[in-house]
Parts: structure tokens; C-alpha cells; sequence
């Protein structure tokens, strides 16, 4: 096997393709999970008997349902033959006898169409006895409701380097959760197949996690149930762990009834019923010496998990993990902790807890610029990591170098400098509008923080034709995985891109799968079609080599050409796999691939979880209007390492798409829920797309600029690429950054500005309030005004530094001292 990095002159990768499926996307054929179950013959419809408590212990009639014309069957706790949860640390009852949030599927009706199963479900008969309910972060912590591990990452002394820090700041903000909002619902269909085994086709980006929870409701083995995804309409993490109760669900009505079972969430129920990305509570000290050189960080991060932990302890992980940033910190100390409230629970979403933590370090520099005197993006600049720094949990900052060279190359490519000068004359000449301008960068961990996770396993096949076949162990859900590893495959075999098909993710075809998910799905399904490619490719040499009389190392396979070295004969690919088959030469293989050199040190929670980090930088510039704070992207420029490209037109459109996702998350998509004491507490009040706003075509700059960082081979995975999906979305902080700046000049110089999150039109206007003196003392609901907590004197100073950073409720318990979670 050549090296993994290795790529022929001719190679089909790194060309820019279109989305294997775009066709289908833009004319309506692509089929997805319920386009399947609609084609079923005598299929019945599940609908969902819902919670309208946030916290009780319920009982149910499902007698009168079956009054109702077209209901079936009405599934309930008693009709599990095997574990009655849907999750993989059996928190998770999927039929639960206490209701744990406002819109909590309690049973689930059958029948013949949908209508009749929504009309059955509201014949269900419910009582509640009603209990005390959790609905926020801050209630959790005075309540002392926490749940999973609390896990503290610890380098150097901290409290003695805020002791010496010639700056002292403290501060704290809570930012919100993010609705996933994919095209398509959540969705399974489910079929009973002659021989007692199970077809499920499920919209999920881990159907081997799916087909587990299946099996272990239905009490049978893995090898009797088979997961299929065909392609998913949007995932972004939504999908990694809670389409598996949708699943069990619709395959226990089909053990029950002999029929096809289909399972849609229509919008409303999507959002209601399932988690969002992680609502955070976070509470900072930081400490500059006279250079505004970071010395110190102390955080407490505090996440909303919801009613169960589903993956909250790896996304609080991978936030401590990211506090950093881009940016070395001597001494460091973060600490984590996940609130248990009752709210549906929340799970993993593009930058899994990454975004959440790098918020930390970010609203710390932006808020203590001003107060330094130092411009925000010289700020960020000064504290880069250097060639040979470490992480606060000790693994090097491989590749360092790169950053700062990006940094450049967008500031002189976006002319920074110039711009700058032009938003401070526009801002001079406008009473009632300003502009920001920001630049911000991006570091971001690629790889499982699970270690066992990073592997992953394809089948490719090629026929006596000489066309090929492949199934690997990822999910499509638009973002061009299906495409790339089409690419490696025609690479690898030397063959047109044309001669490659691709079969759908199956669980008996590619076994024990991971999550598509963490960036790392190219990486690990990739290497493991590029090794079964060449393993076949390594069978055909040989015999190409006695057909062509030459040694088989000089054999070369190039866009369905097999020859030699220089001129001589030349072989179809076609002839010399039909050649290969009359010799008895196997034409199919399995491939295989694990991610070397990760290691964790839980109990320390040092180590090296990464394969690489990718790096990246963003340039925003920003218009606001200060009698409504409604503010417009007037321009982003984007320089960002994907490695060598595998594939550029899926890459930019990755960067693009994640950098417009991160926008909305941190400026305009607002969740609400009722937090009162009424009968409707707990109840999202942003339940559909007419009360939670998401970007649109308006939201996007008037001009959006792209860069791929060239020279930017990675050794360490597959053809020199590095993961693309994750860490743009990181790079939309530009964006809040730049509305910082706005607001500022509102005011007087050097006034720091507290923004809330995300940074919607409403807490831009008090913002800029606050910026001009008008509402003194006051921010945006959710931060705390950052003081300079520096004291004259060194003994006051050690007295205000080692004071925790984090709330004194008195129903707090003590910070434990358990190890960083690495299971994502």
C-alpha cells in the first residue's frame, strides 16, 4: 500500500466535481427515508401522544384511541420484549412513565393513514400529578441540578499567575442553543422481512448505533436487524444519537403488527421534541501582563443538558477542550459541568461543544481590548500559538506556523488596513450608523475525543466489466461525503470518475460503522477505501504485468488506461480485470481504517485526542443601525486550510455554508421558552419557522470571498486532505466580533461592549444603549459587566484572583474532580 498522502499526477481528487446527487437535489428525484416509506404497500403511520407537562408522573387510557377509525395498535411500555430505553446510557426510557418536557413522546399511535393516528393520539387519555420543573440554566445551578461528569482541565498555576498579571478581567455570558432545523424531519420506516429480520431505513448518521438500539428494545441480536440510510436531508449532528428511538419505535410496530411502520415528525414536532446544540453558561477571569500577552485563564463552563445526558459529557469535552482557541495560554484552568433541566435534551451540533468554548477566549479578547488599548485583531495576533507550544492538555500545536501565515495573507488579500481607515471615516461622518470591521481565526481538534471511534471500514467491488462499486461506513447528508470517496476510489483504481458507483450505507454490508460526524469521516472512510482499492488494484498488477511481460511494480492504472513505464502496450482497465477473473483473481475487498497516534490520559485528562488541527481565519465587516440595532454583513473574506483539497467546489461550498450556519447561531437564531409559572411552563415559544428566525438569502454579505490555503499538504490523512465540515462554522465570530466594534463606536472610545448571544437586532439596540451611556450599568440579558478586577497591591490582588470564577449559590456543590469525558 503507497503512502496515505501520496497522489498521482492524473489523480481524480482534488478536481472540482459536482455533488454526486445534485441532480436529484435540483429536479426532485433524490429519494430520501420517507420517500421510501411512502412506496410501502399497506403501511401504517406512528404519531406521537405528547407531554403537555414539563415535569409529572403521568398515567394513560389508550382505550378510547381505539375508537377512532384506522388506528391499529397504540404502543406503550408493556409492549417492549426487550430494554425499554433509546439511548446508550440508559437514561433514556422511550416509553416513559414520567414526563420529563414540555412535548415528551409518552406512547405512540398506529394506523392506517396520518390523520387517523393524530386524531388516536389525541383520543389518549393523560393524567398528569404534576412535579417541580427545571427550565433554566441558572435555576439548575441554585437547585443544584447537575448530571454526568465534571471534568476540569488544568495546566500551570493559575492563581498565582492572576496574582502577577498586570491585567485582571472578569466577566460572564450566557449564549444560546441553535435549532438544527433539516430539511427533513427526523424519519424511519421500518420493515419485518419474511425471515423474521429487520430492514430499517432510518435518516441517521450512525446506523450502526441505531441498529444496536433497535436490537436491544426488540430484545434480539444486531445480526438480526439491518440499518440502511439512503441519504439524509441535513444532519448536523442532529442526527447522531436521537433518530435510534424513532427507529426502535417504528420497528417495534412492525414486530407487533407484521406491517411496514413509517415515523415522520412533521416540523413542529421536530423542534419541540428533539435537542438542540447546548445552551452555556460561561463565567471567565483572565489575566494580561503589560504587552496584552495572555497569562492566565480560569473558566467554569456550564452546559444545559436537558432531561438526560444523550452526548452532553463529550460536547462539554470538546469545549474545554477549545477554550483556547487559536491562542497559547500559559496557566489555564477550565472547568465543566452539565445542568440537568427539563428541556428536551440537547445533543451534538456541528463543532460538538468546539464553538461553545472557543466563545470563551473570544469574548474574552473582544471585551478586553478596548480596555488594554489595543487594537482587537493585533490582540489576537500577539497571542498566537508559536512552533513547539502545547495545549493546556499537552498535546503540541502541530502546524502552528500556518496560522499566522494565514493571518496574513487574508489581511493583506481582504487590505485590512485600508478598510479599516475607510469604516472609521464612515463611522466619523454617520451619527446613527457605524461599521465594524473584525477579524477573527479558527484552531480545531480533528478526530473522536473517543478514541475507539476513529476507525472506519468500506467494501468495494469491481465487476467483470471493469465497473465498480462502493459502500463505506459514512452517511450522506448533503455534504458531499458519497462524492469524495468516489473520488478516492477512481483515484486509487486509476479509473474515470464515471466508472464508480456508489451503494448506499448499509449495516450489513460495512459493519460496526462510527458516527458520521467530528470532521473525521473522510479521514477514516476515505483511508478505508483507499486500502481496498489499492488491494485490488495490487491483484490486477500482477496479472497486467505477465499480460504486458513487465515487472508488475512498473504497472500504471490512469483514467482506465493499465501500461507500463514510457511508450509501449496498453491495456483497457476493462480487459485486464476480465483477465483477471478467467485467473481466478479476487475482484473484491474490504478495507479498513484507524487513525494512529491518539492518546488520552482520562484520569489526568492530558494526552494528544487529535489527529491534526485545521486552521482558518475570517474577515467581517459589518453594518448597524442604531435606532433598531438591525445590522446587515456588508463583506466576509475567508482564508481556510482543508489540507490538499479532495474535492474544492464541495469544500468552498462546506467553508461557505458553515460560516453562514455560525451566523445565525450567533446572531439572529433565538430560543425562547416559557419559563413562567403557569400551566405552560417549559413550552418552546419558538416552535416553527414563523417565531425562530434563521438565515436566509438576505442574511448572507454582499460579498463573500473564499480562499483555499494553498501548500497545505496534511501527511496524516487521506491524499494530503484535511476535514472541512466542522471548524468553518468557528469562523462566523468574525462576524460578532465586527458587531462589537459597530456598537462601540456608538460611544466613547476604549468602552468595552457586552453583547448578548446570539447578537440579535434587540440586544445589538441595548448594546449600543449601554455603549453611549444611556442605560449605565446595564447589559443584555444573560452577561454580567466586565469589571478589571486589578488591585494595587499585591496582597489584594492574590485576595481578588483566587476567588473562584464561578457563582457562591449556596446550592452549588463542591467543584468534583472527576475526568475530562472522551467519549464523542
Amino acid at each position: 500500500m503507497s503512502g496515505l498522502a501520496d497522489r498521482p499526477p492524473d489523480a481524480v481528487v482534488g478536481r472540482p466535481v459536482v455533488h454526486e446527487s445534485a441532480a436529484l437535489h435540483v429536479t426532485g428525484a433524490a429519494l430520501y427515508t420517507d420517500d421510501l416509506a411512502a412506496r410501502a404497500h399497506g403501511v401504517l403511520t406512528a404519531w406521537p401522544v405528547s407531554s403537555t407537562s414539563a415535569h409529572a408522573l403521568v398515567t394513560l387510557d389508550v382505550e378510547p384511541a381505539y375508537e377512532v377509525p384506522g388506528v391499529v395498535r397504540v404502543l406503550t411500555a408493556d409492549d417492549v420484549p426487550g430494554v425499554n430505553d433509546a439511548g446508550v446510557k440508559h437514561d433514556e426510557p422511550l416509553f416513559p412513565s414520567e414526563a420529563m418536557f414540555h412535548g415528551h413522546a409518552l406512547a405512540w399511535v398506529l394506523a392506517e393513514t396520518m390523520d387517523a393516528a393524530r386524531q388516536g393520539a389525541a383520543a389518549v387519555r393523560v393524567s398528569y400529578e404534576q412535579l417541580p420543573s427545571i427550565v433554566t440554566v441558572r435555576e439548575a445551578i441554585a437547585a443544584g441540578s447537575f448530571q454526568g461528569a465534571s471534568p476540569t482541565i488544568e495546566r500551570g498555576d493559575v492563581d498565582a499567575a492572576l496574582v502577577d498579571a498586570e491585567h485582571v478581567f472578569e466577566g460572564s455570558i450566557e449564549i444560546g442553543g441553535q435549532e438544527h432545523f433539516s430539511l427533513e424531519t427526523h424519519a424511519a420506516f421500518a420493515v419485518r422481512e419474511p425471515d423474521g429480520r429487520y430492514l430499517i431505513e432510518c435518516s441517521t448518521q450512525h446506523p450502526s448505533e441505531t441498529q444496536e438500539i433497535v436490537a436491544h428494545v426488540l430484545g434480539i441480536p444486531s445480526s438480526e436487524v439491518a440499518v440502511e440510510c439512503l441519504r439524509m436531508g441535513g444532519g448536523f449532528g442532529g442526527k447522531e444519537m436521537q433518530p435510534h428511538g424513532f427507529a426502535a419505535i417504528a420497528a417495534l410496530g412492525a414486530k407487533l403488527t407484521g406491517r411496514p411502520v413509517r415515523l415522520r415528525l412533521n416540523r413542529t414536532q421536530d423542534i419541540t421534541m428533539t435537542g438542540k446544540r447546548h445552551p452555556f453558561l460561561l463565567e471567565w477571569r483572565a489575566g494580561f501582563d503589560a504587552d496584552g500577552r495572555l497569562q492566565a485563564l480560569d473558566t467554569t463552563l456550564t452546559s444545559d443538558g436537558g432531561w438526560s445526558l444523550d452526548l452532553s459529557e463529550p460536547v462539554l469535552g470538546r469545549a474545554l477542550a477549545h477554550v483556547d482557541n487559536a491562542y497559547g495560554i500559559p496557566n489555564v484552568r477550565a472547568h465543566g459541568r452539565i445542568a440537568k433541566t427539563h428541556k428536551p435534551s440537547n445533543t451534538a451540533f456541528r463543532g460538538f461543544g468546539g464553538p461553545q468554548g472557543v466563545f470563551v477566549i473570544e469574548e474574552v479578547l473582544g471585551r478586553a481590548a478596548p480596555a488594554l488599548g489595543i487594537p482587537p485583531h493585533e490582540l489576537r495576533a500577539r497571542n498566537f500559538y508559536r512552533p513547539d507550544d502545547t495545549t493546556p492538555y499537552g498535546q503540541p500545536v502541530k502546524d502552528a506556523e500556518r496560522l499566522p501565515a494565514i493571518w496574513a495573507q487574508l489581511r493583506d488579500e481582504c487590505a485590512f488596513d485600508a478598510r479599516q481607515a475607510e469604516v472609521d471615516r464612515f463611522n466619523t461622518a454617520h451619527a446613527d450608523r457605524k461599521r465594524g470591521l473584525a477579524m477573527t481565526p479558527v484552531k480545531f481538534g480533528i478526530s473522536f475525543t473517543f478514541t475507539s471511534f476513529n476507525q472506519g471500514g468500506a467494501l468495494v467491488i469491481v465487476y467483470k466489466d471493469g465497473s465498480v462499486l462502493i459502500t463505506h461506513g459514512g452517511t450522506e447528508m448533503g455534504q458531499g461525503l458519497h462524492t469524495k470517496m468516489m473520488q478516492v476510489a477512481a483515484t486509487a483504481l486509476g479509473v474515470p470518475l464515471e466508472a464508480v458507483r456508489l451503494a448506499p450505507t448499509r449495516t450489513d454490508k460495512v459493519p460496526n460503522t462510527s458516527a458520521t460526524a467530528a470532521s473525521s469521516s473522510t479521514d477514516l472512510n476515505g483511508g478505508a477505501v483507499k486500502a481496498a482499492c489499492e488491494e485490488i488494484r495490487d491483484r490486477l498488477a500482477a496479472v497486467a504485468g505477465r499480460m504486458l511481460g513487465i515487472d508488475e511494480r512498473d504497472v500504471r492504472f490512469s483514467g482506465g488506461v493499465v501500461s507500463g513505464l514510457g511508450d509501449g502496450p496498453r491495456l483497457t482497465f476493462a480487459e485486464v480485470v476480465g483477465a483477471a477473473y478467467l485467473q481466478r483473481v479476487q475482484l473484491f475487498a474490504a478495507g479498513y481504517y484507524r487513525t494512529d497516534g491518539l492518546h488520552w490520559d482520562a484520569a489526568r485528562n492530558q494526552g494528544s485526542p487529535f489527529k491534526y488541527f485545521a486552521y482558518g481565519a475570517a474577515a467581517a465587516e459589518v453594518e448597524v443601525d442604531g435606532f433598531t440595532g438591525a445590522h446587515r454583513l456588508r463583506r466576509v473574506d475567508i482564508v481556510h486550510d482543508v489540507g490538499d483539497s479532495l474535492s474544492p467546489l464541495l469544500d468552498i461550498g462546506q467553508i461557505e455554508g458553515g460560516f453562514v450556519q455560525g451566523v445565525g447561531w450567533l446572531t439572529m437564531e433565538e430560543l425562547r421558552w416559557d419559563d413562567g409559572d403557569g400551566p405552560t411552563r417549559g413550552r418552546l415559544q419558538t416552535p416553527s419557522a414563523s417565531t425562530y428566525k434563521l438565515p436566509s438569502f438576505s442574511e448572507l454579505p454582499d460579498e463573500f470571498h473564499v480562499r483555499l490555503f494553498d501548500d497545505a499538504r496534511e501527511d496524516g490523512a487521506v491524499y494530503g486532505s484535511k476535514a472541512v465540515g466542522e471548524p468553518p462554522f468557528l469562523l462566523a465570530f468574525s462576524a460578532r466580533e465586527a458587531l462589537r466594534q459597530a456598537v462601540g463606536a456608538f460611544g466613547p472610545e476604549g468602552r468595552t461592549v457586552e453583547l448578548g448571544s446570539p447578537a440579535t437586532p434587540e440586544a445589538v439596540f441595548w448594546a449600543i444603549e449601554a455603549a453611549r451611556g444611556t442605560r449605565e450599568g446595564e447589559v443584555d440579558a444573560g452577561g454580567q459587566g466586565m469589571r478589571e478586577t486589578t488591585a494595587p497591591g499585591a496582597a489584594e490582588r492574590r485576595e481578588e484572583a483566587t476567588r473562584p470564577a464561578r457563582p457562591a449559590d449556596e446550592g452549588e456543590p463542591a467543584r468534583p474532580t472527576a475526568p475530562l469525558p472522551v467519549t464523542e
